[in-house]
């Protein structure tokens, strides 16, 4: 009979790192780059013009040695990342406050520090729940307040997905906003260059079936968060976002098409991102200043 594992939150009764502090110049060109990846007509801002929301992903990235990634292509230690065994880690969600834009080609500042820590049991087994915030700043003025909820397990558990995929099926959905995208594997890798994000279930199709369990190549949690940012950067400009708040609910794969959708309620939108097998893979909502 195996032994039972100790709990999850007793491997980080202890861990408590400390804040740390980093700085970005915020170049124009990884957003000239995300643009060309979108398929955009032209770079969605120059030097000088605030950044889009969320698009302060493309900045202060770490690129750990090759011999410090996992067999998964995850770094295996880092200042944030808990000291759970076998560790897996999904990006659940997040959340973020902006007083005033970043500014694009002015020098920033990121303060990062632990945020909540919490145990949570589910119907697929014990999770840990890490929150990470991130204070943004320029011309020492405090511009977003960004909160990043990581999800650990220790080992891997089966999921629930398709057997084999649909790429000729299309979501069918009302919202007064849409954007389609059929994202294919150039594109998630193109994306993960831009992140800075080595994990192989965006690029490596035999790793992602015989490895992980899925069907096919993952696309990026935040890409989708990125696309239904989109929708309220080009249907509503004029409209400055003052906070945000997204989750990431179940995978979207390469090759399947599928359509960010949202609504306009008042000082709000409702986001989500919908395919034919599912209708919200990923939801946000929007409020705007």
């Amino acid at each position: 009979m195996q032994p039972t594992p100790p709990p999850l939150d007793s491997y980080v009764e202890s861990w408590t790192p400390g804040p740390v502090t980093d700085e970005d110049p915020l170049p124009t060109g990884p957003v000239a780059a995300l643009s060309a990846v979108l398929d955009l007509p032209g770079p969605v801002a120059k030097a000088g013009d605030p950044l889009p929301p969320l698009w302060h992903w493309l900045y202060f990235l770490g690129w750990p040695a090759g011999r410090d990634l996992g067999a998964d292509g995850h770094p295996l230690d880092g200042h944030f990342l808990p000291p759970v065994p076998q560790r897996q880690r999904m990006w659940a969600g997040g959340r973020c406050e902006i007083a005033r834009p970043l500014r694009l080609g002015e020098p920033a500042e990121r303060i990062s520090s632990l945020g909540a820590v919490a145990a949570k049991r589910g119907r697929t087994g014990e999770m840990l729940f890490v929150t990470e915030r991130r204070e943004f700043r320029q011309r020492g003025r405090v511009c977003l307040v960004e909160e990043q909820d990581i999800v650990y397990r220790s080992g891997r558990t089966a999921g629930q997905y398709p057997a084999a995929l649909d790429a000729s099926a299309f979501p069918r959905p009302d919202s007064p906003w849409q954007l389609p995208l059929h994202p294919d594997p150039a594109l998630l890798f193109r994306f993960s260059a831009l992140t800075a994000n080595a994990h192989r279930i965006h690029y490596d199709a035999p790793y992602c079936r015989d490895e992980e369990g899925y069907p096919g190549v993952v696309v990026h949690g935040p890409l989708l968060a990125l696309l239904m940012l989109e929708l309220p950067r080009r249907h509503a400009p004029d409209r400055p976002v003052r906070s945000l708040s997204y989750r990431l609910r179940r995978p979207v794969f390469a090759g399947e098409h599928l359509v960010a959708c949202g609504t306009l309620a008042g000082g709000a939108a409702e986001l989500h991102v919908a395919t034919h097998r599912e209708d919200r893979h990923a939801t946000a909502e929007v409020t705007f200043a």
